[in-house]
């Protein structure tokens, strides 16, 4: 599942907006609304992953797949836009404020309307920490790193990238502490009440590294636009280059070597599925080096298409809060029209569908996605107008 940022959306007045950074924040909006509408309404969603070569199909793998570029894009972009407030303001308490707010803020949303909105459980029988609270804890940690330079906090969120990986070394703790100590790194369950669980599906500290890698980058983003499509584009390739030869070493860098397929498409499908929980070194060098692509490609392009992402780009967490309470009710128009009835209806980790039996198949999947980003588009033009007409009303910051 892929959820975004509440990243620092707003800058001071006189800083000129980026605005390629709203681009590439748009186009993960977008392919983000694929996963989660797969997720709630795909046929085997409930009951087999779609990067499982033995069970998958070409288009089922890329259409997970690609939404792999959300959430690290997400963070590395919130790290950018601390960077970049920090650097217009030149204010250390007033960012660090900010930066505290919104990421408590951040983490009671995960916990409420996000919760909610994804599993529409009353009882929060599953509680899961996403990618939402890793930006929201990653807030927290950043604020106390600030007063050090650009370039240490940098070199601090590549030693996290490329040396978390060796936690999974330690063996299985034991003890409560040592297992809420692991779960920082590592995805974790545990139980909590009566018959409830708390899931860590998003560590904070390999999603940390990230966000301060992109805090480090943003001194690129204050660069001429050629400057950064140039920056841009040998960062992408040096990543994607590296990405390979790790790749075809299968020395380090991600737990899960890829092995030759049956056929040479399965092959390239499992070079290239990388592990998001947490994510591995290889996985952060493959999808950020096509973010920087991106990044470079978009850099002082205006066209219909782009002004299109902006939109959604520069409202992200309205964007994300909004999007889950219009594709889950079609979750229950699905299963009624396919004949089911509300007793039949399985809350927590089925979304409120029946154990077996229900979904659609994928080319409906696609089908609900551009609905649901049409959908979005009225939404976020409405809220985007009304928040830069109001910019007084400082609490439009957190949404």
């Amino acid at each position: 599942m892929t959820v975004p940022n509440g990243l620092i959306n707003e800058l001071p007045g006189n800083m000129k907006r980026n605005s390629s950074i709203d681009v590439m924040r748009g186009l993960v909006m977008v392919i983000m609304a694929l996963d989660h509408v797969r997720d709630l309404l795909h046929t085997s969603s409930l009951s087999q992953s779609p990067t499982d070569l033995t069970t998958t199909t070409p288009a089922l793998f890329f259409t997970r797949w690609v939404t792999y570029l959300c959430a690290p894009t997400f963070v590395f972009l919130s790290g950018t836009s601390a960077f970049l407030s920090m650097n217009a303001k030149q204010n250390l308490a007033d960012t660090r404020r900010f930066l505290v707010s919104r990421g408590i803020w951040l983490m009671v949303v995960e916990f409420s309307v996000v919760n909610f909105g994804l599993w529409f459980d009353p009882n929060f029988s599953i509680l899961i920490f996403e990618v939402i609270a890793a930006i929201g804890v990653g807030f927290l940690i950043l604020s106390a790193l600030l007063p050090l330079s650009s370039q240490t906090i940098t070199f601090i969120g590549v030693m996290i990238v490329v040396l978390h990986g060796l936690v999974a070394l330690i063996p299985a703790p034991q003890s409560v502490f040592l297992k809420v100590l692991l779960s920082l790194f590592s995805p974790s369950a545990f139980p909590y009440g009566t018959g409830k669980l708390f899931l860590v599906a998003y560590p904070p500290i390999p999603w940390l590294g990230i966000m301060l890698i992109g805090y480090g980058a943003g001194t690129f983003f204050t660069l001429p636009e050629k400057r950064q499509q140039k920056i841009f584009l040998k960062i992408g390739l040096l990543s994607l280059l590296l990405f390979s030869l790790l790749r075809a070493s299968n020395l380090y860098g991600d737990p899960v070597n890829w092995v030759t397929q049956k056929t040479t498409l399965y092959t390239f499908l499992a070079f290239i599925n990388v592990t998001k929980y947490p994510p591995s070194l290889q996985f952060c060098l493959l999808f950020l080096g096509i973010m920087f692509l991106i990044l470079s490609l978009v850099q002082g392009l205006k066209n219909n298409w782009t002004g299109i992402l902006c939109v959604y780009g520069k409202t992200p967490l309205f964007y994300f809060l909004v999007h889950w309470y219009v594709i889950h009710p079609l979750v229950f128009v699905m299963v009624f029209l396919q004949g089911f009835k509300p007793s039949d209806l399985v809350f927590g980790s089925n979304f409120g569908r029946p154990k077996t039996g229900s979904g659609v198949e994928l080319w409906a999947i696609y089908l609900i996605w551009g609905f649901i980003v049409l959908v979005m588009y009225p939404l976020c033009k409405r809220y985007g107008s009304y928040k830069e007409r109001h910019k007084e009303q400082t609490w439009l910051r957190y949404i």
